[in-house]
């Protein structure tokens, strides 16, 4: 006889800070583009 065969793949539980990490490099830059423009807009309310 033969061993059974195990087709079942054990599903590694994901880390939710590699998922978040995953996106910083996107999220950083638009965000400080975000805020450069906010602060420019309010610079030039003001003067």
């Amino acid at each position: 006889m033969s061993a059974p065969a195990h087709d079942e793949h054990e599903q590694v539980p994901q880390d939710p800070v590699e998922e978040v990490t995953k996106h910083i490099p996107v999220v950083v830059p638009l965000a400080g583009a975000i805020m450069m423009f906010l602060l420019a807009f309010i610079a030039v309310k003001m003067a």
